[in-house]
């Protein structure tokens, strides 16, 4: 899709969506910002695309606090001189009723799912702004759509993202920053497994999960990848404040 010459932000690409999505970013031709909280898998990422031909800068950063997320902005511009993708990856959650929650866990949910979101996005602005061209795209959730199972501070942190996703496509439509989000169905990546579990519960909830996906496999993480780099392309040039469900059908509107 032809990404020669432009400079991404991955966040969370340490593993899993985050991961491909970094690789498929270098593959078409972007230098890519590999920013991870955990350094070893920071690096590992980074030295992947190196080995592949693509270039990598490794950031070892916590962007749940905004001065960080600026942090890594100035640290790109120091070693690409530009910024043209922000792709915002990181999700997480700790599946259980909502009155058995604390408000140590909404604020946590909250402050990975969208606060972070917030952060990047507005260290990413002004450099975006200044070039008149820029590409935001974030990983939100169906359930930021119609609400999810055990999940109500993550499904209300959805659910800001891509409020808060259209917002700043409306606001940044006449600087060429167009803004996308992309809803994932089940994808086969650590943080499934984890909210999964483990043993024979951990199967029956996968199978459960299966039964209710038309195309009855799990999405691999490449899959939401390659619409990720859809969406950073000139290809997409004409679709801004959008959600697309990469979903296998689970979902259908």
């Amino acid at each position: 899709m032809g990404l020669e010459g432009r400079v991404a932000i991955v966040t969370g690409a340490g593993r899993g969506i985050g991961k491909a999505t970094a690789l498929v970013l270098s593959g078409e031709g972007a230098a890519v910002a590999v920013v991870e909280i955990i350094p070893e898998n920071a690096e590992a990422t980074a030295r992947e695309i190196r080995q592949r031909g693509g270039k990598a800068e490794a950031i070892v950063a916590d962007v749940s606090r905004f001065e960080v997320a600026q942090q890594v902005i100035k640290r790109v511009l120091e070693v690409y001189g530009r910024l043209d993708i922000l792709v915002y990856t990181v999700g997480w959650d700790d599946p259980k009723p909502f009155v058995e929650t604390t408000p140590e866990l909404w604020e946590k949910v909250l402050d990975i799912n969208l606060r972070s979101t917030m952060n990047c996005t507005k260290a990413a602005l002004e450099p975006m702004m200044a070039n008149k061209w820029g590409r935001i795209v974030n990983i939100a959730s169906d359930a930021g759509r119609m609400g999810g199972i055990y999940a109500a501070a993550y499904s209300a942190a959805k659910a800001g993202v891509i409020a808060f996703g259209k917002t700043i496509a409306r606001e940044m439509a006449a600087y060429n920053i167009l803004v996308n989000a992309i809803a994932p169905g089940p994808i086969e990546t650590p943080l499934l497994q984890q909210i999964s579990g483990a043993g024979d519960a951990g199967a029956s909830m996968m199978r459960k999960t299966l039964r209710m996906v038309p195309l009855k496999r799990l999405g691999q993480p490449e899959e939401i990848a390659h619409a990720v780099a859809f969406f950073a392309s000139e290809e997409a040039s004409y679709v801004t404040g959008q959600v697309l469900s990469v979903n296998g059908g689970m979902i259908m509107e």
